[in-house]
């Protein structure tokens, strides 16, 4: 069921997709300053793209902008996890070799669980 779902959402996206590229066929000039500042420096770069392959650009630029951000963000996060997980391996090692130990520990005082446990 699920995977008929993502089929379905994918074709449609895809669909989409397609009809804005369709629509958005016309030639765009990208220049790297205005018109008025490349004629006073001397020099202005610029070149033409379709309109939907700029726009697919610019989303696809500010898609991978906010997951750089959000993974600096959450740096904090995954460093404060990444101790806690080396902690808590301590804290089994520590354990493991308490449960070795204790064996001899509890063989010495079964006699007096024995009488405890009798009462």
């Amino acid at each position: 069921m699920m995977a008929y779902l993502r089929i379905g959402l994918s074709a449609l996206l895809a669909v989409l997709l397609a009809t804005i590229a369709l629509a958005n066929r016309e030639m765009v000039t990208v220049q790297l300053f205005p018109e008025t500042i490349g004629n006073l420096i001397g020099f202005n770069f610029g070149f033409g793209l379709p309109l939907f392959i700029l726009l697919g650009l610019a989303i696809g630029l500010g898609l991978m902008l906010g997951f750089i951000w959000e993974w600096l963000r959450e740096h904090s996060y995954r460093a404060e996890a990444a101790r806690l997980r080396r902690r808590v391996a301590a804290l089994e090692s520590d354990m493991a070799k308490l449960e070795k130990a204790a064996p001899a520990a509890v063989a010495q005082k079964d006699d007096v669980l024995a009488v405890l446990e009798a009462k």
